[in-house]
């Protein structure tokens, strides 16, 4: 989770910075290259989330931290499945494919935030619809801490207009369905919770600022395409097997089920899949929401095998005891407890992690090494990095240090995005671009094509190496 991209130590710099000087900055501080342009601080809360853990416990704070919003996420959903349906095997089956499915991005980053609020969402969606609670205030609710967690607040508005729109055509177009009973108060809740929520959701740092910009960068097809996460899933790939197999189930079980469905809940699903066909990233979020809609149909499926059927029998058996189980354990009693020890265990030193190395920076990922020289071997003047090392390097070296970049790809955009690599992949006039910024020194992977060509064709000397990285500088 630490050191599958370069983004953490970026949100964990940033969470210290907001701790220490008590403010939220609106304007780049942390590169030579953008000082002083305005930025977005659309994480802001989860970073300093980050800091505040990372301050008592270590690495270990914002891990803990992120098991417990993937954990809750996955609770959250199998207790809804779990209520909602009479075979405890259809929530069962159904979680543990939403959750394989989540491993995609189990990673320190602040979308984990998004998992546990879209599941929310949601469920205060459904319940409008089944006249369960008409908690139509808990949206802005929602919103108020998704705007400041997690860009991907974005994605509620998108659900909750996919949601309404499929209930109206529900209504025109299976006028004999559940939808013909909407509760008398649905369209006055749904509409009053979308409206406070779009007005929550100003409540940030950047105002409508926020809205405008996160807009623009899902628009960019550059960065889109040049972004892992936002590519489309690559079934050759065995971690996007357990996505293949959600839909092949869904797709069965909505042919063999005859079980009227709600149009709201099957059009949000069809959406977050077409999302997650185009971009990897909206996998998690299609499992999320795709979960109810599955587990009802294998629910129905099972309910229609004869009981004489032992293994139905022996299923119905285990299911009884498992909820009699659960029902003598409910209650916050054994969650605390969990969290305790983790928190005890984190605060003496003990290491959860499998290798048992405890949580640090891999040095075969990110230039440890490197840093620790530079931190004995102070360098002058404006260096040029890695773009996944702009993070860890204002971890370790800010504010003594300013980057070139780092993978704030909102940000730089596209124009500056197209800069760097033209350095890196030694595009034409390449050279002229570290003379445009008056750059010193370069710190580089050791074996990367630029690092050889600085060093051959400029002439900028070699002052230290290591397995994973190199550092130049200019004569």
């Amino acid at each position: 989770m630490l050191n599958a991209d370069g983004d953490f130590p970026m949100h964990l710099n940033l969470g210290r910075y907001i701790l220490t000087e008590g403010r939220i900055p609106l304007k780049d501080v942390f590169s030579h290259t953008l000082a002083g342009q305005p930025v977005m601080q659309h994480e802001w809360l989860t970073c300093l989330f980050y800091a505040i853990t990372e301050r008592f416990l270590g690495l270990g704070g914002p891990v803990l931290i992120s098991a417990i919003l993937i954990a809750t996420s996955l609770t959250l959903v199998f207790k809804c499945l779990q209520k909602e349906n009479k075979t405890l095997l259809s929530a069962v089956l159904v979680i543990l494919l939403v959750s394989l499915n989540s491993i995609l991005h189990w990673l320190i980053r602040p979308h984990l935030s998004t998992f546990l609020l879209l599941a929310l969402w949601m469920l205060v969606l459904n319940d409008l619809y089944q006249e369960k609670h008409q908690h139509w205030w808990l949206l802005p609710v929602i919103m108020l801490f998704w705007v400041n967690l997690h860009g991907g607040f974005v994605a509620g508005f998108l659900t909750w207009f996919i949601y309404g729109f499929g209930v109206i055509s529900e209504k025109i177009f299976n006028k004999e369905s559940a939808c013909s009973g909407l509760p008398k108060e649905f369209w006055r809740n749904y509409l009053l919770g979308g409206f406070t929520a779009f007005i929550a959701s100003l409540l940030n740092p950047s105002g409508f600022g926020l809205w405008t910009g996160i807009l623009s960068h899902l628009g960019n097809k550059y960065l889109a395409d040049i972004t892992y996460e936002f590519q489309s899933p690559n079934f050759h790939e065995i971690s996007f097997w357990p996505f293949m197999i959600l839909i092949g189930m869904l797709v069965v079980v909505i042919g063999m089920t005859k079980k009227p469905r709600k149009f709201g809940l099957l059009f949000c699903t069809a959406v977050w899949l077409l999302m997650g066909l185009y971009s990897a990233r909206h996998i998690p979020l299609f499992g999320i929401v795709a979960a109810p809609l599955l587990a009802g149909g294998l629910d129905e499926i099972f309910e229609n095998i004869p009981l004489k059927n032992k293994f139905m029998t022996r299923l119905g058996v285990i299911n009884t005891r498992v909820r009699e189980i659960d029902s003598q354990l409910k209650g916050v009693f054994w969650v605390v407890l969990s969290i305790v020890i983790a928190v005890v265990g984190l605060g003496l030193g003990l290491r959860f992690d499998a290798e048992g190395q405890g949580y640090v920076f891999d040095p075969e990922e990110f230039p440890v090494e490197a840093v620790d020289w530079i931190e004995e071997n102070p360098q002058e003047g404006k260096m040029f990095n890695e773009f996944l090392w702009g993070g860890y390097l204002q971890y370790r070296l800010w504010p003594e240090k300013q980057v070139f970049i780092d993978s704030k790809a909102d940000f730089y955009g596209e124009d500056f995005i197209r800069i760097y690599l033209q350095v890196v992949n030694l595009e034409e006039d390449w050279e002229t671009v570290l003379d445009k910024y008056q750059l010193e020194w370069v710190i580089l992977q050791k074996n990367s094509k630029a690092a050889k060509a600085i060093e051959d064709d400029l002439g900028w000397y070699l002052v230290y190496e290591d397995t994973t990285a190199l550092i130049l500088r200019k004569e």
